[in-house]
């Protein structure tokens, strides 16, 4: 008889993956980690009884909040990664001509059990030696260093559990004063139809703080109801107003094989549909 993991994100609907077989199930200091084999998406990672990532799908995810703004940017040198523990987000950082990238995680057991369990995921980011890795508290980390960074990525679950405070006023304020002045911050800010109040919430308070702000979207097939909206703030860097042929140019001289962003993808991600628009007017 088949087994199936439920996923327990909202209260009135639910989706369910196949557990073909299960491969590590244990609870750290913050969170229940499952990782699971499904036939369709590969491995899956869950913490809390919510899915964080999938062999099959996660380029999208972590292409979208990597090479986009980098790409914007043009001339990143230091990568701030906040959470990640499944070292996509690192992996993908490092395949730009970037100097240097420190990766702050809270739960130490997320980066062991990835590293050893979802390997397509991180490839060999975490031995590249241009990575830092500090398994700690990403909210005290940015309140108290007084390094600059050129793109700040913070991937968390949503805001419930050891994650809240990423999402709130102190922490956007301690991120604006850790960016160079073209630096940006880059955040998931979950699926727009049934998550709401979270762009909402994000949107008033960054105003307050970040000259620049906004939202962009990627469609990700695992995170059920629709696209997922992807945050960016900045004091000197305006991600809503892409310039497609210098970013074509810097993407081509990159030569990175991505599989989910181009630079149409990066100019037509931030066309946002009307209901969208609403949330942050």
């Amino acid at each position: 008889m088949a087994r199936w993991f439920d996923e327990t994100l909202y209260d009135t609907q639910r989706q369910s993956f196949r557990i073909d077989r299960e491969i590590y199930r244990g609870r750290s200091e913050f969170q229940e980690i499952l990782i699971f084999e499904n036939a369709t998406l590969g491995r899956v990672l869950a913490l809390d009884g919510v899915v964080q990532v999938t062999e099959r799908d996660e380029f999208v995810y972590h292409e979208m909040l990597t090479h986009l703004p980098l790409n914007a940017h043009g001339a990143a040198r230091k990568v701030l990664i906040v959470g990640g523990g499944d070292g996509g987000i690192l992996e993908e950082a490092l395949k730009q001509p970037i100097e240097r990238a420190v990766m702050v995680e809270i739960d130490g057991l997320v980066i062991e059990q990835c590293r050893k369990h979802l390997p397509s995921v991180c490839g060999k980011a975490f031995e590249d030696p241009r990575t830092e890795l500090i398994v700690g508290d990403g909210v005290k980390f940015m309140a108290e260093t007084e390094e600059r960074f050129d793109l700040i990525v913070v991937d968390s679950t949503d805001p419930v559990g050891p994650a809240v405070e990423l999402f709130g006023e102190a922490f956007f304020r301690a991120a604006r004063d850790r960016l160079t002045d073209r630096g940006v911050l880059v955040t998931q800010n979950g699926v727009p139809f049934f998550q709401p109040q979270e762009i909402s919430d994000t949107y008033t308070k960054r105003k307050k703080l970040f000259p620049l702000t906004g939202f962009y979207l990627a469609a990700i097939p695992t995170y059920y109801g629709g696209f997922m909206a992807l945050g960016w703030a900045s004091n000197g860097l305006d991600l809503a107003r892409p310039d497609r042929a210098a970013i074509a140019k810097r993407h081509a001289q990159l030569g990175i094989a991505t599989r989910y962003y181009t630079p149409d993808i990066h100019v037509a991600a931030f066309a946002l549909p009307s209901f969208v628009q609403e949330l942050i007017r």
